[in-house]
């Protein structure tokens, strides 16, 4: 069950990470139902679920590891939305809003790692 979870998660994280790269480089993205939360939850909840499917779907990868790759995107996504031509917003408290989500989202696939018996967690960079 394990082995299927993590083929599933692989491959949903692929479109969901070109997904959140999408919206957040469109100059105009689309409204999104998540509009009236906020653009700090749209980060978190991106990022979130970003961490989630990389923890489940590489299982032996050091979650250390993929929760800096994680945060390096968000701080890379706040440096392309500074180019003044995409008419976004950069601001600093989105990648902190990136980064406490993905540190939020490392603790369930920390414990599902530990309840599936899944030998690659071990906390390691």
């Amino acid at each position: 069950m394990t082995q299927i979870l993590s083929r599933l998660a692989r491959l949903a994280f692929w479109p969901a990470l070109v997904f959140a790269l999408v919206m957040a480089v469109l100059p105009k993205p689309p409204e999104l139902p998540t509009d009236a939360l906020g653009d700090k939850f749209q980060h978190m909840l991106a990022f979130f679920t970003l961490t989630t499917l990389a923890g489940l779907g590489w299982p032996r990868a050091s979650i250390v590891r993929t929760a800096l790759w994680l945060s390096l995107v968000g701080a890379g996504i706040e440096v392309v939305q500074a180019i003044p031509d995409l008419h976004r917003d950069s601001d600093w408290r989105d990648w902190v809003a990136d980064s406490a989500a993905i540190m939020a989202a490392c603790l369930p696939v920390f414990y599902f790692r530990r309840v599936a018996g899944d030998p690659g967690e071990s906390g390691k960079a």
